[in-house]
């Protein structure tokens, strides 16, 4: 009984809780004659480039074609459509106290992109050339962007990863250009992997127009849901290392929502047009919060899931893990009215909540005879998907992985998840042994480039050195400790297939599961598995993934719960790192080194030490 009672008290710590905060230093004012710059847009020719033709053949009768020689079945790891322009954006990034939130509480301190909450959406058709310049006006935190779910072959040191691919861009006016060739296209997003900097708001979204696997009339465009707290980020880092996370103080769709009790503040509202067949981009910028999202009255049919276009599949609701997205569509057939769509919390807790109870957008027939009263019907709450992703979605690309079945867990493709209870803090989350601790000033990518092998344990590195071969990994979540969580794992570089995970349980159950072969291997299968970059793993369960060695470079996997990487929980893939060395453009390197000997002038005097992990 006695140890019972300790893991319950484990449990309650882990669980969401009341958040009382740590005093943290109050950086100088931001100067009252500072003015944001707006976003910026550009499109010019390349030169260098041939000009691609105009999709005239993607139509809404017939979205999987985008133009001559390229459609919903072009492998985009293999080819991509010539480009005839480089979108270029500018994104200024800024700080800012007592700032009155969208739903009317004032904020002590956020970060804004642009001067918003939610930076401009990065917008290219599938082979363009982005270019992005990031100016840092923060006071005293550097900064580096992450274009999430990007593969970023040949463009590695663009990947966005301070102290891997990169140093944090300096404070107080530091600038970088990232420039990345759009080789997939979807919806995603962007933000900062300095800490957990983009709690704060740096954060943004992107689409990248190409093919869909279903026809429909009318792009809806991105459409993100994200937890929203009070608090800043540094805070938050400071209060989970010793505490279970908070509940988020409201959900934000589209960057707004009421506030719960007092009203104040707007719904995010979507226009359907009856009739019609509509594209919604569905993106959980989360720290911590996963959800289930479903629309009263409607069905949604995924047509894709993260990056990876899929056979088109018609669900009740769907299950969004922080990171994830999935392209929907949804078509305007129900009775002329507004509907809610609404934001569902499930696994008992264990997938995050918050204050707002019923966290909801509005959604509005063209027609509706009220075209501005709230919605009556609140809709039945969907199954509970107990934090679990659907497997069954088939990608349009197919993928074949052979001989699962024959796979067999060593200690070399297995890493296990831990989280060690005590010390200086008293949660630190481990992977394959350690806790990743980058080092801002020397990233990975410098070792790389000086041919220095002597990586520092606290990086986490694990080495892949085949070429071109599937190289399975085996993640097991600790099943032999108190209480486990599950965790959306992200991989940078790369779409991994999901080969198998654990039989279903509720994480409450905290029903232990290892991987054992003579049992499990019939719950593998290679014959083309629903691929992504984030992927659950369940609390006290497994998750086996692949991916192909065909992109040398540095690429991160980690929880992309904002509070567990903070305390450790990543990796670093080496991949070919010969192959990344000799692949590097004098270009890059030069921007590299450039910002990495600002950086270093900036830190040498910084006033706040390192808290956290760095990412």
């Amino acid at each position: 009984m006695r140890f019972l009672a300790g893991a319950l008290a484990l449990v309650g710590l882990l669980a969401p809780t009341v958040l009382a905060l740590p005093q943290i230093p109050e950086p100088n004012p931001i100067p009252k004659d500072y003015n944001v710059n707006s976003a910026e847009l550009e499109i010019r020719t390349d030169p260098d480039l041939e000009p691609r033709a105009p999709p005239t053949c993607h139509s809404p009768s017939n979205r999987a074609c985008w133009t001559t020689g390229f459609n919903i079945n072009t492998d985009y790891e293999v080819l991509t459509p010539p480009a005839g322009t480089t979108k270029k954006y500018t994104l200024t990034l800024t700080e800012v106290d007592n700032w009155l939130g969208p739903d009317g509480v004032v904020k002590k301190k956020v970060m804004l992109v642009n001067g918003s909450i939610f930076g401009p959406t990065i917008r290219a058709d599938w082979g363009d050339w982005i270019e992005v310049k990031v100016i840092n006006n923060l006071r005293t935190n550097g900064t580096s962007i992450h274009w999430h779910g990007l593969h970023q072959k040949g463009t590695q040191l663009h990947d966005g990863a301070n102290g891997v691919t990169e140093c944090p861009i300096p404070p107080n006016g530091g600038q970088f250009t990232y420039r990345f060739r759009a080789t997939q296209y979807g919806s995603s997003w962007y933000h900062s992997h300095f800490s957990a900097q983009y709690g704060n708001g740096v954060v943004g979204t992107i689409q990248i127009d190409g093919p869909a696997s279903l026809p429909y009339d009318i792009d809806l465009g991105v459409f993100p849901i994200t937890d929203y707290y009070y608090a800043a980020a540094d805070e938050l880092v400071i209060f989970t290392a010793n505490n279970g996370p908070p509940f988020s103080d409201n959900v934000l769709f589209n960057g707004t929502n009421v506030h719960p009790t007092t009203g104040a503040g707007n719904y995010a509202e979507v226009k359907l047009t009856p009739g019609k067949r509509h594209r919604l981009r569905l993106i959980n910028t989360s720290t911590e919060n996963h959800f289930q999202l479903s629309l009263v009255g409607h069905q949604m049919t995924i047509i894709a899931a993260d990056f990876v276009p899929v056979n088109a599949m018609t669900v009740q609701s769907v299950f969004l893990g922080v990171g994830q997205r999935y392209d929907v569509t949804i078509d305007a057939s129900a009775t002329p009215g507004n509907y809610w769509f609404n934001a569902t919390f499930g696994g008992q807790d264990f997938c995050g909540n918050s204050h707002n109870p019923a966290p909801a957008a509005i959604f509005r027939y063209t027609n509706s005879p009220n075209p501005t009263a709230l919605p009556t019907n609140p809709g039945t709450p969907p199954v509970d998907s107990q934090c679990n992703d659907i497997l069954n979605l088939t990608p349009v690309v197919q993928r074949t992985v052979p001989n699962v079945q024959n796979f067999v867990k060593r200690p070399a493709n297995t890493l296990d998840v831990e989280l060690q209870i005590g010390g200086t803090q008293l949660f630190t989350w481990k992977i394959n042994g350690s806790a990743i601790n980058v080092d801002w000033s020397k990233p990975v990518a410098q070792y790389v480039i000086e041919g220095n092998t002597s990586y520092p344990t606290q990086d986490n590195i694990v080495h892949v050195n085949e070429v071109d071969q599937w190289t399975y990994w085996l993640i097991e979540n600790d099943p032999d400790n108190v209480v486990s969580l599950p965790h959306p794992f992200h991989l940078h570089g790369h779409d991994f297939v999901v080969l198998g995970r654990s039989p279903d349980a509720t994480p409450a159950s905290q029903t232990r599961y290892v991987f054992q072969e003579a049992i499990d291997k019939w719950r593998l299968n290679g014959a083309n598995p629903i691929r992504r970059d984030v992927a659950m793993l369940p609390a006290k369960g497994w998750l086996l993934i692949a991916f192909k060695t065909n992109n040398p470079g540095a690429w991160l996997m980690h929880c992309h719960i904002a509070w567990h990487v903070s305390h450790g929980l990543s990796v670093d893939f080496l991949e070919r790192v010969q192959d990344f060395r000799n692949g590097l453009s004098a270009s890059d390197k030069a921007g590299f080194t450039n910002n990495c000997n600002a950086w270093r002038t900036w830190w040498a005097t910084a006033p706040f030490p390192k808290i956290d992990s760095g990412l």
